[in-house]
């Protein structure tokens, strides 16, 4: 079976844990620096802050950016939920506007429209969605244009570029997610980054029990939860940063090879827009015969994966949010997405067996 994602470990992550292990230092410590420096470097951020998981960064920034507490929050509906999890853990709601039909990201003209409909607003949250960048740059004037705080959710973005920029040059702050299908894994992780110092101290703060960075050991100057990376994480993630290039450049290469072979096909392939780099997270098709191109490509081994089949507006968390009949673009990709396999360890005799199952599709032509 080709397998949808296949996280790249071996013997160089192993002697980094070993060393840890040595160590005695488990917990966050000079790992978690190390790492944070590298990561900060580069995203080329002032700071980078280590934490537990994605969702605890985007939980962290947004307890951390000092919204007005019946604030909402502008966000995509057609992302993982975590997205709006965390907006509603920071004691906020999401708001959904729809996205952009070519790069399925946040469309800034329908951010715009909620703007200019809502005074509730106090940010924008923009997810990079399968590693393309959102369009950043439109949404950080929006966002200055009503003075409102902008988030980048990188999460499936790590070494992506938008604008000429990394994804997180635009945003207040950025999020990023170190689970093990990411483009890079530390095993369970997650890093904020951010130019602004007080806001990394309030992030700091809020992932160590609301523990002060300048008082004594033991002073707490809010309630704050324990969301520290451990050393462990970091050593992998370390090792992994370093060979964050390669990986892009092997998912960027299998996705040049999908889409030459797809030219011709009934699929809808991504897009790359000329200010943007997209780094494959997921190599993500569109066709209004999603199910039965899945179920086709099971029967020849190659696994595939739908992200998302749900708009999150439509779980039953999320019912009293709404959204799902004013975002119809979101709303189409629900039932035509489909992804194939992208990451690093596909060979490439395995990218032409893909690329041949998809050809022995019943229609799989123009």
């Amino acid at each position: 079976m080709i397998d949808i994602a296949d996280p790249s470990l071996g013997a160089t992550e192993r002697d980094a844990v070993e060393a840890v292990l040595d160590s005695g230092q488990l917990a966050a410590g000079s790992e978690v620096e190390a790492f944070e420096d590298a990561f900060a470097e580069r995203c080329e951020a002032d700071a980078a802050v280590a934490m537990a998981n994605g969702t605890a960064a985007l939980h962290a920034v947004f307890e951390s950016l000092d919204l007005p507490d019946d604030a909402t929050v502008v966000t995509t509906p057609f992302t993982f939920v975590a997205s709006a999890n965390a907006v509603r853990l920071a004691g906020y709601e999401p708001v959904f506007a729809d996205v952009d039909p070519a790069t399925y990201n946040l469309d800034s003209d329908a951010v715009a429209a909620v703007l200019d409909e809502r005074d509730d607003v106090g940010a924008i949250l923009a997810v990079h969605l399968y590693g393309l960048p959102a369009d950043v740059a439109a949404l950080r004037r929006v966002a200055d244009e009503h003075d409102v705080a902008l988030v980048e959710d990188a999460a499936q973005a790590h070494g992506a570029r938008a604008a000429g920029e990394p994804v997180g040059a635009y945003g207040d702050a950025a999020t990023f997610s170190f689970y093990p299908t990411k483009n890079m894994t530390t095993g369970e992780g997650g890093m904020v980054i951010t130019d602004d110092g007080a806001l990394e101290s309030r992030v700091r703060s809020f992932i160590n029990h609301g523990r002060t960075t300048d008082g004594g050991t033991y002073e707490h100057a809010a309630v704050g939860h324990n969301l520290r990376m451990t050393d462990l994480a970091a050593a992998i993630g370390r090792v992994q940063l370093d060979k964050l290039d390669e990986y892009t450049a092997a998912r960027r290469e299998r996705a040049r090879v999908y889409d030459d072979a797809f030219a011709d096909a009934d699929l809808v392939t991504p897009v790359e827009p000329a200010d943007r780099r997209h780094v494959y997270h997921q190599y993500t098709v569109r066709t209004e015969h999603r199910d039965a191109l899945a179920d086709h490509l099971a029967a020849r081994d190659v696994s595939t994966a739908v992200y998302y089949p749900a708009l999150v507006s439509e779980q039953p968390c999320y019912e009293d949010v709404g959204g799902g009949s004013s975002t119809p673009v979101a709303a189409d990709l629900t039932d035509t997405v489909l992804s194939l396999p992208v990451h690093p360890n596909l060979g490439m005799e395995d990218v032409e067996r893909v690329v041949d199952a998809v050809h022995s599709f019943d229609g799989g032509r123009r």
